[in-house]
């Protein structure tokens, strides 16, 4: 799995020129599972985030997590995450999941997230979307699972 975290003011998804989900301030991830990832991948990563500590305290220091501050998460599908540059000019996707395998390991990951409790929105998957972001300081990560 992995994932580009973003740190946000406010972040919303339209699916054929309808919003269908939006988020004040937290984080959005873009998030690729792969071929090999399993659920311990997923507990890994919904912990990860949920005690992320990239949100500035009253001295402008990383010391706060998303439920420091009563964030939310929009949790986006973006298999272009994995894509793979070695190679030529056009990315390779042959790490990406199958989408079947992919919706399943996204709503888990979403599970696990609000079990902490934090509030999860999503994209719609395998939907062409608009994702509009406005990022928070910049405030950009990239992550995934340590082999």
């Amino acid at each position: 799995m992995k994932a580009i975290i973003q740190r946000v003011k406010r972040a919303s998804v339209k699916v054929e020129n309808k919003e269908v989900s939006s988020i004040g301030k937290g984080l959005v991830l873009l998030v690729c599972v792969e071929k090999e990832d399993n659920e311990k991948v997923i507990e890994w990563f919904a912990k990860k985030v949920v005690t992320l500590r990239i949100f500035t305290d009253s001295e402008g220091k990383f010391n706060l997590n998303l439920k420091d501050i009563g964030g939310e998460v929009l949790l986006v599908s973006n298999f272009t995450v994995c894509g793979f540059l070695k190679k030529g000019t056009r990315p390779s996707f042959h790490l990406a999941a199958p989408p079947e395998k992919a919706e399943e390991f996204l709503l888990l990951l979403k599970e696990k997230i609000e079990s902490f409790g934090v509030e999860v929105k999503t994209g719609v998957f395998r939907a062409y979307m608009e994702v509009e972001i406005i990022n928070d300081g910049p405030v950009s990560l990239f992550m995934s699972y340590p082999n």
